[in-house]
């Protein structure tokens, strides 16, 4: 069997973060990817300020932002029964958005050759009886056993099922991403723009001057699988119908290639509080951890803030003293790291999971009654300043 210090499931943003993090505090490990090659499915990643400054410690940030056009101002128009309400946000500090695949591609050049193995589907994890240490089960018949094991897996998390963690919700709506290019410019505002209405909420994020991000989520359609790619281009322009002339275009000649489309799920805030995130020397990050729906724009951030925390914790603990087999690191110590790690991130987790979740319901709500609660309850848990959660710096590694 082979024996691994630390091994990484999945090679998505949140699990190449987390290796480049362990990489540059001189610690080495292994992502195991079920893919054939560097995953770069999806269309784009709002990031903002508290984003930034995690992947400015990762070393990449320079990089992303000769391809992303700084955004100045977030706007929100809810539109009903004919009246346009207006709200209306500056962003003081930075805002951009981000292609996923620059975002992966940037991320995986920046780790040591080797690091990424392909191909590695997981079947099982279980703990060696005697070590204690987990065990990893590959498809091809092959075992590995790791000192530490992080779960970086999705919210379809091997990993969070082996730490029995509770399954995601799911909000009762699905939602479309993708790109549109405008051969000869769009000359949209360097804004976010989200408009509500009926059941339809639409955004835009412009990210060079000739291509816009976008997103269309439909509030109660919750039966549509999308088939194939022309069918999610289909549905989105029956979504759209209603909308002004200049959305519904964006949408018509819209990249159909870009488009994805998700059932928008979510890790209750009770369990980020209560939820028991460490197994021994098994722990999560991103998705795996705190899946969250898009309506703040933090999953891909807090995501990143994952991986400089993790690896700034294990590297107290487990330095690149050890080696890469971690022979001489305790398991004693290995537990104290994840638990710093865990209790570094749990309140803010918790604060971006429980906004997320009122946003997300304030949104989809078409009670005034219950509209009024939520609004009460924002204001209440997080005042005036509904944007203070950008500003949120996870620190040096």
């Amino acid at each position: 069997m082979e024996e691994i210090g630390i091994v990484i499931v999945g090679g998505g943003i949140a699990g190449l973060a987390t290796s480049i993090a362990l990489h540059r505090k001189g610690i080495k490990s292994v992502v195991l990817e079920r893919a054939e090659k560097v995953r770069s499915e999806g269309a784009g990643i709002g990031t903002l300020s508290n984003g930034w400054r995690a992947l400015d410690q990762l070393g990449v940030g320079d990089r992303l932002r000769l391809n992303s056009s700084l955004i100045h101002k977030a706007r929100t128009m809810l539109i009903e029964n004919g009246k346009k309400r207006e709200f209306v946000s500056n962003i003081v500090d930075e805002a951009r958005c981000i292609k996923r695949n620059d975002l992966v591609e940037a991320l995986s050049d920046a780790l040591p050759e080797g690091t990424i193995r392909f191909g590695s589907h997981i079947v099982s994890i279980e703990q060696d009886k005697t070590t204690l240490f987990p065990v990893v089960h590959l498809a091809n018949g092959n075992s590995i056993k790791a000192k530490v094991l992080i779960g970086c897996d999705g919210a379809n998390s091997i990993v969070s099922d082996y730490l029995q963690l509770n399954p995601k919700k799911a909000f009762a709506c699905r939602a479309v991403r993708g790109f549109t290019k405008y051969p000869n410019g769009h000359g949209f505002p360097q804004e976010v723009l989200r408009i509500k209405q009926g059941n339809i909420l639409i955004g835009r994020l412009p990210l060079t001057d000739n291509q816009v991000f976008w997103f269309l989520v439909h509030m109660q359609d919750n039966n549509h699988n999308g088939k194939d790619q022309e069918s999610i281009a289909n549905l989105c322009r029956k979504w759209a119908d209603d909308l002004s002339e200049d959305w519904k275009e964006m949408v018509k000649i819209c990249n159909v290639e870009s488009l994805t489309l998700t059932h928008l799920r979510y890790r209750a805030p009770s369990e980020i509080m209560l939820g028991k995130f460490r197994r021994g020397t098994v722990t999560v990050a991103g998705d795996a951890m705190h899946v969250m729906g898009p309506f703040l724009a933090q999953g891909g951030s807090a995501a990143l803030e994952d991986a400089v925390v993790l690896a700034r914790c294990l590297a107290r603990k487990v330095g690149p003293d050890h080696g890469d087999l971690l022979k001489d690191c305790s398991m004693k110590n290995i537990e104290e790291a994840i638990d710093e790690y865990v209790d570094e991130r749990r309140m803010r987790l918790l604060g971006l999971s429980v906004q997320t979740y009122l946003t997300g319901r304030l949104l989809q709500t078409s009670s005034k009654v219950l509209r009024l609660m939520f609004i009460a309850l924002l204001l209440l848990l997080f005042g005036r300043d509904q944007i203070r959660h950008t500003r949120y710096d996870c620190g040096r590694l």
